[in-house]
């Protein structure tokens, strides 16, 4: 089973992608990480990959792309793969989906979790992090989840310890400008899933990302083969 899956920051994006994980078996491929393995490593592309970000431009997708490909060839990608962080854009996509055909590599499902912006915001500028367990869940727009007050301070709700924020959690220019790239429906990421919901293929899975996480997870599961 061979996924792409998309979403905006706070959509709940990874979460989902690591629930498909664990069920399929397949491997999680991440662009960033496929990035840092080719530069570390001292490829013939992640030297020319190093070249463009040295220069602080955006590494071409003559480039992204064949690395990419080699990373779905690897052998624990044969059983399936999810790819997340890439495309980014619809020339992406359709660079993409071309040489995957060309490389006969099957692409089977398009996961989309979507989400409405000021939501995806809320979510993202929303979270607090407890002192003393990362894992204890605490957000202030989600009641399920929200920390309580003690002695005139908002606390965590499992632990009552003490609660911080993330400094690009409360970025909101920087929120905007990735929400930006992602929700244009003519250059960007969404233009990017508009695409393959346009194309023959690869079955495209769109769920509502504001549910709790398990409502959410057991849609999209409901229509994964």
């Amino acid at each position: 089973m061979n996924i792409l899956i998309f979403g905006p920051n706070g959509s709940g994006k990874g979460t989902q992608g690591a629930i498909i994980q664990k069920k399929y078996g397949v491997t999680h491929v991440e662009s960033g990480a496929i990035f840092r393995k080719n530069i570390s490593g001292g490829t013939e592309l992640g030297k020319r990959a190093k070249e463009y970000i040295d220069r602080g431009d955006l590494v071409p997708d003559d480039i992204t792309i064949p690395m990419i490909l080699d990373r779905l060839k690897e052998d624990d990608c044969k059983k399936g793969w999810l790819l997340d962080g890439f495309p980014r854009n619809q020339v992406q996509a359709e660079t993409l989906h071309k040489a995957l055909n060309e490389a006969s590599i099957k692409l089977d499902y398009v996961v989309e979790i979507g989400l409405d912006r000021q939501i995806a915001k809320d979510r993202i500028m929303g979270r607090r992090l407890c002192v003393n367990d990362n894992n204890h869940p605490n957000h202030v727009f989600i009641d399920a989840i929200k920390p309580v007050e003690k002695e005139g301070k908002i606390v965590c709700r499992v632990c009552g310890g003490e609660l911080k924020t993330r400094a690009d959690d409360q970025d909101e220019a920087a929120i905007g400008k990735r929400h930006d790239i992602y929700y244009d429906t003519k250059t960007g990421t969404m233009a990017a899933v508009n695409y393959f919901k346009n194309v023959p293929g690869p079955k495209v899975i769109t769920v509502d990302g504001a549910p709790p996480i398990g409502e959410v997870s057991e849609k999209l599961m409901a229509h994964l083969a």
